[in-house]
């Protein structure tokens, strides 16, 4: 429901559980059940800033207090103090350290080909581009027959599996005619 379509009977319900000091939320939950409406708690919020109504101060909720623990001594079985007792903290697990890395790289010298000058047989695996104004540039070594790449990089760039788990099922296509 939109704010618009306050009711002026709903507007009073608001302004009557303001003065009883419930909460937006409460009020929303009020005002549906006794009119049958779908409002929000952020709903009743906004009418009643739209209304020019506040609401009264809540008591802030008061902070738990520690509780005091007192401790006797051996001998004499008497108080020598009393201190607030903590709640224990979880234990945090023991730092260890992550293993670095490994970079996936191959044992060969890129020839560092632009891509005008590429030829149609060599290898289209790139290189640079990462940093601002910084040309890519490829392999350029011989391709493996029925690859973009030469044999290290096709090596580096297939995942784990097998070649059927890799393989990409054809999408079927239906000729539908026009009408």
């Amino acid at each position: 429901m939109q704010a618009n379509d306050w009711a002026p009977e709903h507007c009073r319900a608001l302004q009557d559980y303001l003065a009883l000091g419930m909460s937006f939320a409460e009020i929303a939950r009020e005002i549906n059940a006794r009119f049958g409406t779908a409002y929000s708690r952020n709903a009743a919020i906004s009418r009643s800033k739209r209304m020019k109504l506040t609401a009264p101060k809540r008591a802030a909720r008061p902070q738990p207090r520690l509780r005091i623990k007192a401790e006797t001594s051996p001998k004499s079985g008497e108080i020598p103090s009393q201190r607030p007792v903590r709640p224990a903290a979880a234990p945090t697990p023991p730092v260890t350290r992550a293993e670095p890395v490994k970079l996936r790289c191959v044992g060969i010298s890129p020839r560092l080909v632009s891509l005008i000058e590429l030829e149609p047989s060599a290898c289209r695996y790139p290189y640079g581009g990462d940093k601002d104004d910084e040309p890519i540039t490829f392999c350029g070594h011989p391709q493996l027959p029925g690859s973009s790449y030469c044999a290290p990089h096709f090596q580096l760039t297939r995942g784990p599996g097998t070649e059927s788990e890799r393989a990409v099922a054809p999408v079927p296509l239906r000729l539908v005619q026009a009408a």
